[in-house]
């Protein structure tokens, strides 16, 4: 009717399938309404069960704290998963001025005193009220999670705590969009067959889509992204445009102006430091460690020096086979960062008789999703429909309904793989809904988002080795958080330790190679023919090949990580001195760069997530090996058993257990490092 007041589809309960946000009805100008609106109706609840006048109780206090801010989570839920998949300058602009609110929102959240009060007196009540274990995990995690946010400070402290929540809100959102517009700013356009020289026909295709999605001048671009920038590195003779293109890939975040990320990380490290101090730890990692299985960043220390050594050992020989390839050549070079993956490449055929271009014509995409889904069905008993209708946020992005044994449905998983420019790098798993039985049962809605190269037009994508790890490794993630089986929603799927989350997805990575799935799906896009044996088998024998570097630039990045993080005084640190001086002092091999340089470390300065965690992805290694073994142990990767006790402890579990405690309930001991070293071929087997 004329004059009416449109409604805003945010601000009521999503009541379509899966409860599927309305992703076509929904636009950048219903946000902030609808987040205005849910952070007031958050207030209410919050101050309802803080004011209280009733004694304090768990179903009173932390059952209602759990199931508040529901109309926020909807809202949050839609915005940061497209923030982070397919942003906009809209929707940036929101970014900036929501991170700093919402983080205001809980700071004075976590500082009311009457709420932790509450809490405080149902934790001391829990053993006479005779909780069950997952009721006392969550009293337990909630109480934790406000004092780590400042609740028990004094009046003075938690205005300054919550002043720095907010601030470092603020920073981690400039850094991240600082890094995705140097990455949509910069392309190398690639003109005739010189420019092209050395290239494969897929690298080809992907620069091509490429320049098509960026509407580019050139018909060939090479864009900062990963799937597309490593094959370029591996395969393009032109040392010159490798050089180009390898500076511009490390240098983002640090290229002077306005998105330069250097003053920003400066300032959330002395923020940091400044937060621990608050909370009575000499150092932020001393405060992030603390809540992990690894408990003291020395423990963490620990386990990357017993790895570096041996790493850098074989980083070593591995650079000077290739030094003597390029002179084999007549190139009589220092090998630097940007010729390794080119001629690690070219000793990898000479050693193996193995190129990548043989073995990415058996590894589409389609057949590389499918053995992701057998493998999940053959493990739990899981298949996945179609759900084609389902309107999405994005032409790319495609959904599966997933069902158990019986035919329940037990959620919606959706993947979105190719990369884009309103796309931040990486990969990640995400959702929009997760699993919970507070509220009747609730199956979640869960996300891989990767940024694999797009394929022209009418071509089926091709994906490297690494990339269909990745795939696995992400979908490992979604099945940790669509098995999830807990009753409160903050111990839903990948809510644990921040150095336990990976081993559901790296352990999901060694199926991949197992003769069982690649012979089914490992299949040539135009014949159909199976991978040949032959190539299986190179492509076996080549898995250790080049994990010198592999391992010392991922070990790098989670040193610098972490001496950051070890920092009593941040003051006034220079970000690129202080890397290159950690990296002298463990004696970082010049031929080698960092996986992820500070000015672009997304896991680490866009947000805490992985701050003073990065490495977790190693920690969680040294279990996923072990945790293989036990399935090798009975002779079958699939075996029936193995697999019960593995979604009963690890995939469907949540957080009801501590890390340490569900490992020890699985395998039934704790796992050495040896593992690790064998799987990567660091130390013999």
């Amino acid at each position: 009717m004329p004059g009416a007041i449109p409604t805003n589809p945010l601000a009521e309960a999503f009541d379509g399938p899966f409860g599927l946000p309305p992703f076509e009805a929904i636009a950048p100008e219903h946000f902030l309404p609808a987040f205005t609106a849910a952070l007031a109706e958050h207030n209410e609840e919050v101050a309802a069960i803080a004011n209280s006048a009733e004694e304090a109780s768990f179903e009173n206090t932390v059952v209602a704290l759990e199931k508040s801010g529901g109309a926020l989570r909807r809202v949050g839920s839609v915005f940061w998963n497209l923030a982070s998949a397919d942003t906009n300058s809209e929707l940036q602009a929101i970014e900036r001025e929501m991170a700093p609110k919402l983080a205001a929102h809980f700071a004075a959240i976590h500082a009311n005193e009457k709420l932790f009060l509450r809490l405080d007196a149902v934790l001391s009540n829990q053993d006479a009220l005779g909780f069950g274990d997952e009721d006392k995990r969550i009293l337990e995690i909630m109480h934790r999670r406000f004092v780590r946010a400042g609740a028990a400070l004094a009046a003075d402290d938690k205005m300054r705590y919550g002043q720095i929540i907010q601030r470092q809100a603020t920073l981690a959102t400039q850094f991240s969009q600082n890094v995705l517009a140097d990455e949509a700013a910069f392309e190398l356009p690639l003109e005739g067959e010189d420019d092209l020289a050395g290239l494969p026909d897929y690298v080809r295709d992907g620069a091509a889509s490429a320049a098509g999605e960026r509407n580019s001048k050139a018909p060939y671009v090479i864009t900062l992204s990963r799937s597309l920038i490593e094959p370029f590195l591996t395969y393009s003779e032109r040392r010159d445009l490798r050089e180009k293109a390898y500076k511009a890939w490390v240098a983002r975040g640090a290229n002077g102006g306005s998105t330069d990320n250097r003053a920003v990380i400066s300032e959330i490290l002395e923020l940091r430091t400044e937060r621990a101090r608050l909370l009575g730890f000499d150092t932020f990692a001393a405060y992030k460690l603390d809540n992990t299985m690894a408990k003291t960043p020395a423990r963490a220390n620990a386990l990357l020096s017993d790895v570096w050594g041996p790493a850098v050992a074989r980083a070593r020989e591995e650079e000077q086979a290739l030094e003597a390839a390029a002179r084999r050549e007549g190139v009589n070079i220092k090998l630097a960062a940007w010729d390794w993956w080119h001629y690690s490449e070219k000793v990898r055929q000479a050693q193996f008789d193995l190129k990548e271009t043989e073995v990415k014509p058996y590894l589409p995409l389609e057949k590389m999703i499918e053995a992701a889904f057998y493998t999940a069905g053959r493990l739990f008993g899981l298949e996945f429909k179609p759900r084609p209708e389902l309107k999405l946020y994005h032409p790319d992005a495609r959904a599966w309904e997933v069902v158990d044994k019986g035919g329940k449905t037990v959620g919606l998983f959706v993947g979105d793989y190719f990369a884009r420019s309103s796309k931040r790098s990486g990969a990640w798993m995400s959702s929009y809904r997760e699993q919970h039985k507070l509220d009747g049962e609730v199956r979640p809605v869960v996300v891989n988002v990767c940024n694999f190269a797009k394929a022209s037009d009418g071509q089926p994508a091709l994906l490297s080795m690494v990339d269909a790890r990745t795939l696995f490794h992400e979908f490992g993630h979604a099945l940790h958080g669509l098995l999830s089986d807990v009753t409160y929603r903050s111990l839903s799927g990948t809510s644990v330790e921040g150095d336990f989350v990976e081993l559901p997805s790296q352990l999901y990575e060694h199926w991949l190679m197992e003769d069982d799935v690649i012979e089914r799906f490992a299949r040539h896009h135009k014949t159909g023919a199976p991978m040949p044996k032959d190539l299986v088998a190179k492509v076996h024998a080549a898995k250790t090949f080049n994990q010198g570097f592999a391992t010392v630039e991922y070990l790098a990045s989670a040193i610098v990580d972490l001496a950051y993080h070890r920092l009593e005084d941040a003051s006034d640190i220079d970000p690129v001195e202080f890397e290159a001086e950690t990296l002298a002092k463990i004696g970082m091999p010049q031929a080698i760069g960092m996986r992820h340089r500070s000015s672009h470390f997304l896991h680490v300065f866009a947000g805490d997530g992985y701050a003073a965690g990065y490495y977790s992805y190693m920690w969680s290694e040294v279990l996923d090996a072990d945790a293989f073994a036990a399935f090798k142990e009975t002779g079958d990767i699939f075996d029936p058993e193995t697999a019960a006790r593995l979604k009963n402890f690890i995939y469907s579990a949540g957080g009801r257990r501590r890390g340490e405690d569900a490992y020890l309930a699985f395998r039934g001991r704790l796992p050495e490092v040896d593992g690790l070293l064998k799987e990567r071929g660091l130390v013999a087997a």
